[in-house]
């Protein structure tokens, strides 16, 4: 239906309305069901931070078609629709012009009378003439290919480093996301049948991923989880830094902003999904998952 759509709208020479591509769409299903469950749940601020993620990947690939299609598709099909045509007709009328001069000389030799056989040679001359005329457009257009296809394999490079930016942009996208999930407590991260310190990626990430990854920062899930349980078991206080805004759903709660210092403490008989905040002289409950401890 898009592709028809898109049909009617080049015939009348009209511009196709914008839609959101599959992760786009993906992207914000998965936010709008997490602020369904609640962008104060764990599973709900995941499934944001996933809608979210899907988007810009949803970006970028809107940005890789429109970058292949100015830098490389563009110029193949005005070269197919304009040049291409162009040599294809005059290699057509070449091989016309060849048939036509072999038939000159063909009749030329069957010539058995003077009269026959002079108006044979200036028919044979005529045909020759344009024979050779059609030969060097012919010649001078395909010269013209090489650096048709120098200025073609500069637009395949340029397609090129397009994929390769897109396919670096999403991976960022996924580790930014990665670590943003490592930092939910791995409790929140486990089937019901597995322990808590079983991961949850369990496709097998191929090795230049893998040490692509490990030179970055990321959160580990075990010690999230022993930091808390730390903290939780003791009096004492620690420092945390807050990954995303959060706004208080009542006054026993503390409003967050994303990339502040708060401290954060635990008091007996509190729910285990969050912890007190201070922020100066104002505090309040906040949920666990929105932090991410300082050593």
């Amino acid at each position: 239906d898009a592709r028809i759509e898109e049909f009617v709208y080049e015939k009348l020479d009209r511009k196709a309305p914008s839609r959101m591509n599959n992760p786009e769409l993906l992207g914000q299903y998965m936010i709008d069901a997490g602020n369904e469950f609640g962008p104060g749940t764990a599973y709900g601020n995941a499934l944001i931070k996933c809608g979210e993620t899907q988007k810009r990947i949803g970006t970028a690939d809107r940005e890789l078609i429109q970058t292949s299609a100015i830098n490389f598709l563009t110029p193949l099909r005005n070269f197919i629709e304009g040049d291409y045509k162009t040599i294809t007709k005059e290699r057509k009328l070449l091989q016309n012009k060849r048939l036509d001069l072999d038939a000159a000389k063909t009749r030329l030799k069957k010539a058995k009378v003077a009269e026959a056989r002079a108006a044979s040679e200036q028919e044979v001359r005529i045909t020759q003439s344009e024979f050779d005329r059609q030969a060097e457009i012919t010649r001078l257009l395909l010269e013209g290919i090489s650096s048709t296809h120098a200025h073609h394999l500069r637009c395949l490079n340029d397609f090129v480093e397009a994929q390769m930016t897109y396919y670096a942009q999403c991976y960022q996208y996924m580790l930014d996301l990665q670590k943003q999930l490592g930092s939910f407590p791995s409790t929140f991260l486990s089937n019901n049948n597995q322990s808590s310190s079983t991961p949850v990626q369990s496709v097998s990430t191929p090795s230049v991923l893998a040490s692509a990854s490990a030179s970055l920062p990321s959160v580990s899930n075990s010690v999230v989880t022993s930091g808390i349980s730390e903290l939780k078991s003791s009096s004492g206080s620690r420092k945390a830094r807050v990954l995303y805004d959060y706004d208080a759903a009542n006054s026993s709660e503390l409003s967050l902003l994303a990339d502040e210092v708060i401290t954060v403490y635990s008091i007996p008989g509190m729910d285990s999904d969050w912890l007190m905040g201070e922020r100066g002289n104002q505090k309040g409950k906040v949920p666990i998952t929105y932090l991410e401890l300082l050593n």
